[in-house]
């Protein structure tokens, strides 16, 4: 008896088993950056379909909005992902913790059409773990109706513009704009000169509406800010849907990017992620979906299937003087990546309200509860005067 018990259990087992492998090998998890991949929007190629239809590989697809908010969630383990997109710093740290899973090239065969500008990076110099997706700039984007031309960071410190200023709200990006203000490296590690950093940081506080990263968006255009630090193919789309907005590199200089898909360690099914990657090489994929978002892409003959304006934009493709200000991140080690954490929690809550906001809601808590004690202390003597009404004799005649 116990024999076919633990037969019938071991076939129950295979049976639980068999969807979830056929569900590996048929679908992908890919965990890319907020609003970066064609959907199909205003005519566009819908990437994720064409993917599906090509290879019936399904794909489950969610976003992040910040390359810490990606190692937080790698670090915690509460999804599996089979692609992910982070940023050059960010992948060389994954490497160094071994978080990524060296890719076979014998299945992203459009590796070929990669610039060879965009190899042998100095976040993965052997080109073992990721594949260019995207590059990249920082700079300030600002509406024309109410801030002046601007050619520096410090506009971000402008009283001129208290309340209507934004600022990235992921602290790399954050310190960077202070490092080059104040003429650091942007990859420091000076935990001297990270207090300096945010020091200044502190001081532009007071001015800042919100710090924001996918919020921009309905912010700029809407014209509820005014000025704000973001990423320059992103401008591109805010553009088309407010004109009165202009983009600038800094005179300080600018973070330089790369964005590129990597395989995380434990991926479910890492054929189809390569699939994945292989089809966001192909240069008219590569082309039609660039040409969409904005963003500049690593392959050269992906352009030949962009609008030759957009091909062509200054904003996207800078001229040689103004990418020799563009500055690349490193990864950082994991104590400097703790105190700027550290400091830009500081900078996030020094001088705001939240003790006093925590004294009035307390307050209001408070207040709330004594009426309800009153209200109910009322309904009780009404519901005592009504029981002695009806016990009580009638009155003598």
């Amino acid at each position: 008896m116990r024999r076919k018990l633990c037969a019938c259990a071991l076939l129950l087992a295979l049976l639980a088993a068999l969807p979830k492998a056929w569900a590996a090998e048929n679908e992908i998890n890919v965990y890319n950056w907020g609003q970066y991949i064609a959907d199909g929007t205003d005519g566009a190629i819908d990437v994720i379909r064409e993917f599906e239809a090509a290879t019936g590989i399904h794909v489950n697809y969610s976003t992040f909005d910040s390359n810490e908010t990606l190692r937080t969630k790698l670090l915690t383990g509460g999804a599996s992902y089979d692609v992910i997109i982070p940023s050059d710093y960010m992948i060389g740290w994954l490497i160094g913790q071994d978080m990524l899973e060296p890719l076979n090239f014998d299945n992203i065969p459009n590796y070929q059409y990669v610039d060879d500008a965009f190899k042998n990076m100095t976040y993965d110099p052997e080109n073992r773990y990721s594949v260019p997706y995207t590059w990249g700039t920082t700079g300030l984007i600002y509406n024309t109706r109410y801030v002046a031309e601007l050619d520096s960071w410090t506009a971000l410190w402008d009283p001129a513009y208290a309340g209507k200023i934004l600022m990235f709200d992921n602290c790399r990006d954050a310190f960077a704009i202070s490092q080059l203000i104040l003429g650091h490296d942007l990859n420091t590690e000076d935990p001297v000169l990270f207090q300096a950093e945010a020091d200044r940081l502190r001081e532009q506080k007071p001015l800042v509406q919100q710090y924001v990263m996918d919020q921009i968006f309905s912010k700029m255009e809407r014209e509820e800010a005014w000025i704000a630090p973001y990423y320059a193919g992103d401008y591109l789309t805010m553009v088309e849907e407010n004109p009165n907005l202009a983009f600038c590199h800094p005179k300080e200089g600018f973070n330089l990017f790369v964005d590129a898909a990597c395989i995380p360690k434990g991926c479910a099914n890492k054929a189809g992620a390569e699939a994945f990657i292989n089809f966001l090489c192909d240069p008219e994929v590569s082309g039609r979906n660039l040409d969409y978002l904005g963003y500049s892409t690593p392959i050269s003959a992906a352009k030949a299937y962009m609008d030759p304006e957009t091909a062509a934009n200054p904003v996207a493709y800078p001229d040689a003087e103004t990418l020799e200000r563009g500055k690349s991140f490193s990864a950082l080690s994991q104590a400097s990546n703790q105190q700027m954490d550290a400091l830009w929690l500081e900078v996030r809550t020094s001088g705001s309200d939240t003790t006093r906001d925590l004294l009035l809601s307390g307050a209001v808590i408070l207040a709330v509860v004594a009426l309800m004690l009153v209200q109910q202390q009322r309904r009780r003597r009404r519901k005592a005067r009504r029981c002695r009404s009806r016990t009580q004799p009638p009155p003598k005649a």
